[in-house]
């Protein structure tokens, strides 16, 4: 069984040697990997043939080889597939040598056998290149696992505000998949809504995705994700008064929007849709009243979509959501005028503000009604 023992000594001097890296552990394509591979394959067949016995001793590590190939084809990218047919070729070539060899030995093998040992090498290369993408990829998303890049690219590219006036509306999903363009034309309104954040995440991005901006009214709606998560209520009121704060004290005005109610009438169609359960609508009731209680202490204006939306029995209205929680375009289309109206209402704010620090007058307080 020497040849076996050739096996595992070149299987454990393999696990030593250090993988390829820098510019030459490049991904190779499809293609090129299944022709390298299929070379591999017909070179075992050949080099067999110049060594007695050796047909017939490989044949189980040939078939090896050739049933990892099969499956490579399928899936050609899997870095697992990949390193299991290095390791049959290494297999291949350490039984190979554990072979007397003819003399002469025929040089045309012997070429063979070096193309065997490049073709290995270079899909080690191909197989750290792999490796070092998917560790890449996945540093990168634990590096951002709070979605905190995601407009990165967008703000860059984002020009200066002009005449209109920019308005970022801020959020977690009810805002991420609104279609402010659709609803509100060409007006310079930007949608930072990401969906499943909590306050904590908004208020961790809310300087580069807002303050940096420069809008001169950001439209706040969050805190039903906290809810659903059993985060405290005062610590829902704290993120949502530091992030209004912030905003005031860079001279954008505040537009505070009430947590929408939510519904139970879907959950027929699925169980996940009885909203009620993780997010109550007694706790959502407590924190909108509290918005708008800051409103009114802070002069912020308050932005009522709950009032609009809910029904007789307390809950969503069942034709304005089709899960309980998420508006469909129906329910946009009651949010949209509201929305609208109290923007109005707060760049009317800003420009008496402005009027106001011109002339040297008193400013002017608000309503947040």
């Amino acid at each position: 069984m020497k040849w076996i023992a050739a096996i595992i000594i070149a299987g454990s001097l393999s696990a030593q040697t250090p993988a390829p890296t820098g510019p030459a552990a490049a991904v190779m394509s499809t293609k090129d990997v299944e022709a390298l591979s299929t070379r591999i394959i017909q070179l075992m067949e050949s080099t067999a043939i110049a060594t007695p016995g050796l047909v017939k001793a490989s044949e189980p590590v040939q078939q090896n080889a050739q049933n990892t190939y099969a499956a490579m084809r399928k899936t050609p990218q899997n870095p697992g597939l990949i390193y299991q047919f290095i390791t049959e070729a290494k297999a291949y070539l350490a039984v190979s040598e554990a072979f007397p060899r003819n003399y002469p030995f025929p040089e045309v093998a012997d070429k063979q056998y070096g193309e065997i040992r490049e073709g290995i090498q270079r899909l080690q290369r191909h197989f750290q290149a792999i490796l070092d993408a998917q560790t890449q990829t996945a540093a990168a998303r634990e590096a951002d696992r709070n979605n905190f890049n995601r407009y990165k690219e967008a703000n860059s590219k984002l020009p200066a505000p002009t005449k209109a006036p920019r308005v970022v509306f801020m959020g977690d999903s009810i805002t991420d998949f609104w279609r402010l363009n659709e609803y509100f034309g060409t007006r310079d309104f930007v949608n930072r809504g990401i969906s499943g954040q909590v306050t904590e995440q908004m208020l961790m991005r809310f300087k580069q995705d807002v303050l940096d901006l420069k809008p001169k009214v950001v439209v706040l709606l969050a805190g039903t994700n906290d809810i659903s998560r059993g985060t405290p209520v005062k610590v829902i009121e704290d993120n949502i008064a530091m992030m209004a704060d912030l905003a005031a004290a860079n001279k954008i005005e505040v537009v505070l929007a009430s947590i929408l109610p939510v519904s139970d009438y879907h959950k027929d169609v699925k169980a996940s849709y009885e909203m009620t359960k993780t997010r109550p609508l007694e706790t959502i009731k407590e924190i909108n009243r509290w918005i708008k209680g800051f409103c009114d202490r802070k002069h912020y204006i308050y932005l009522d979509y709950f009032a609009a939306m809910v029904d007789d029995a307390g809950q969503l209205k069942a034709d304005l959501a089709d899960d309980g929680l998420h508006p469909n375009a129906m329910g946009y289309r009651i949010m949209s005028p509201l929305a609208q109206e109290s923007v109005g209402r707060a760049i009317a704010a800003a420009n008496a503000a402005a009027e106001d620090a011109a002339s040297g007058a008193a400013p002017r307080r608000k309503s947040s009604n």
